[in-house]
């Protein structure tokens, strides 16, 4: 893995041959330079190690991806705000499995970097509301769901929301105890 300013003097650098071939009328070389160059712009923007580990969970494969992970060594130095970002989403993702605590202070950190995707920070949101939920911090986790529901604008998480929304109705409403009447059959058995 490349540090982030070592990759755009880099591409800098393929940038600057390309045109020199461009100059020595070699037209196809300068394309295949230019186009060179966007692969290292792109990881820049998108690093590597973190496109990997995306790959490993997509297969649900938690230590492979850990172990993609775990190579960025210097996550300041090496990756730009947004990528540090998703490297906590991804290791919230993977603790939330085991440690909730934990979990929500990566979920919390991916939030203040910033994640690029809205999707993303939907997905993020819906994960700290379920975290604040089973801490019984209520207030909290509506407000995460409401906010997760926003951002949910392809409504590809609608039905964990839903889910959600189902799970915390379920928990405030009160208990019948069993083998009492409801209010309604008492109603009835009254008039009688």
């Amino acid at each position: 893995m490349f540090n982030k300013n070592i990759k755009l003097v880099i591409a800098a650098l393929i940038i600057g041959f390309g045109i020199y071939q461009f100059t020595e009328g070699n037209i196809g070389n300068g394309i295949m330079y230019l186009l060179l160059s966007t692969i290292f712009i792109f990881l820049y923007f998108k690093n590597e190690m973190i496109l990997l580990a995306f790959l490993k969970l997509r297969k649900q494969d938690f230590v492979g991806a850990k172990k993609w992970l775990d190579k960025i060594k210097n996550p300041e130095g090496a990756l730009v705000k947004k990528q540090q970002g998703y490297l906590s989403y991804l290791y919230g993702i993977m603790v939330s499995q085991n440690n909730m605590n934990e979990a929500e202070g990566y979920f919390k950190k991916a939030i203040s970097l910033g994640l690029s995707m809205d999707h993303d920070l939907a997905m993020a949101k819906l994960n700290l509301a379920g975290i604040a939920f089973s801490k019984r911090r209520k207030p909290e986790a509506q407000k995460l769901l409401a906010e997760a529901q926003k951002l949910d604008k392809r409504d590809m998480l609608a039905e964990q929301i839903k889910m959600m929304k189902d799970q915390m109705k379920k928990a405030t409403m009160p208990k019948q105890q069993y083998g009492q009447p409801t209010s309604a059959r008492q109603n009835r058995r009254s008039r009688r």
